[in-house]
């Protein structure tokens, strides 16, 4: 186990410029387009007042993308005013015991596109495509999916898998960041901290997209509690929320899609709790159901919110109201829009 820490981005100037991606969840599949269809998409990303965007590899595959292809989403990323922060790989592990080794080879392709468009954060994980009994039901995480081997052999392969996409990340000026997903070698705060840890690469840091574990339907680890344990080695954060109920008497969980400021996980302590612990990395805000980019817009503004409270910022700015005598009531931060 290594005990090098994992390298932290320099903290950004303040909450209003930090950066916020948005996922590109709400877009269907689009590798088949062009550059106006992909300028359509991602006008209506830019409108919702967003200036960074995660590429969400369900929307498009950058790392497919032949050269000239790649080109044109740079122009079109420059058109609509967007800066590509971060390309998330979903559903292409590298230990997955069919296509472990073409994930690999996707991962380190995708790991040059993100490159070449100037992100800063290539986001990977273990879990694997969604299987037929979960892609019928209305949300898919209601239905078990595939679980990881936790042998040695397998943790083995995916430390070594893991730190050579670090090392290349590294060399092309880049971070990777692990998300978590249950049932697999990051399934939890206690594994994906060990996982990271006995990769021991700088560049390989933690996504602690906690939304996909507080979601089961099961009991599920408390949300406070993973974060303390997995903020100090994240640097990148998909963040997402859900309502979430369970019945003591019969033990049946639901859990729905929510707003952030509206849903069962506390992200006002969370937040303020990650800054403390040194965390300085980019946000990819996401959605499922719906309107999902209005939603993610929501989520947006109200993260500027709690980073502001989290800086000082808004302490800082009332007690400057106060020395200077100020007796007109502070402004409020308003909606959430």
């Amino acid at each position: 186990m290594s005990d090098d820490p994992v390298t932290r981005a320099q903290p950004p100037a303040g909450s209003a410029a930090w950066p916020i991606a948005a996922a590109m969840l709400p877009f269907p599949p689009s590798q088949d387009g062009g550059p106006d269809l992909w300028h359509d998409q991602l006008a209506e990303v830019a409108f919702e007042g967003f200036t960074e965007v995660d590429l969400t590899d369900g929307w498009l595959r950058v790392g497919d993308l032949e050269p000239s292809r790649l080109d044109e989403l740079a122009d079109v990323l420059r058109v609509t005013g967007l800066h590509p922060e971060a390309v998330s790989a979903i559903r292409r592990s590298v230990i997955d015991p069919v296509t472990g080794d073409e994930n690999l080879a996707y991962s380190h392709r995708t790991i040059d596109a993100a490159a070449a468009l100037g992100c800063s954060v290539v986001s990977v994980g273990l879990h694997r495509p969604l299987t037929e009994a979960q892609r019928r039901v209305l949300w898919f995480w209601t239905v078990d999916g595939p679980k990881d081997d936790e042998s040695a052999e397998t943790w083995a392969l995916a430390v070594a898998r893991l730190r050579e996409l670090g090392a290349h990340a590294a060399d092309a000026g880049l971070v990777l960041s692990l998300e978590m997903y249950e049932d697999t070698l990051l399934g939890s705060a206690d594994s994906a901290v060990r996982l990271v840890q006995d990769v021991g690469h700088p560049a390989v840091g933690l996504n602690p997209d906690l939304g996909n574990l507080f979601r089961l339907h099961r009991d599920v680890e408390a949300f406070g509690a993973a974060v303390e344990k997995t903020l100090p080695l994240s640097n990148y954060w998909h963040v997402k929320s859900y309502h979430r109920d369970a019945d003591p008497t019969t033990g049946a969980v639901v859990a729905v899609p929510a707003p952030m400021y509206a849903g069962s996980m506390d992200y006002r302590s969370a937040v303020r709790r990650a800054l403390e612990l040194g965390y300085t990395g980019p946000f990819c805000v996401e959605h499922y159901g719906g309107d999902g980019l209005s939603v993610a817009a929501e989520n947006r503004t109200y993260l500027r919110k709690l980073l502001a409270v989290a800086t000082g910022e808004v302490t800082r700015a009332s007690r400057a109201r106060a020395a200077h005598g100020a007796v007109a009531a502070p402004a409020t931060a308003g909606s959430t829009r």
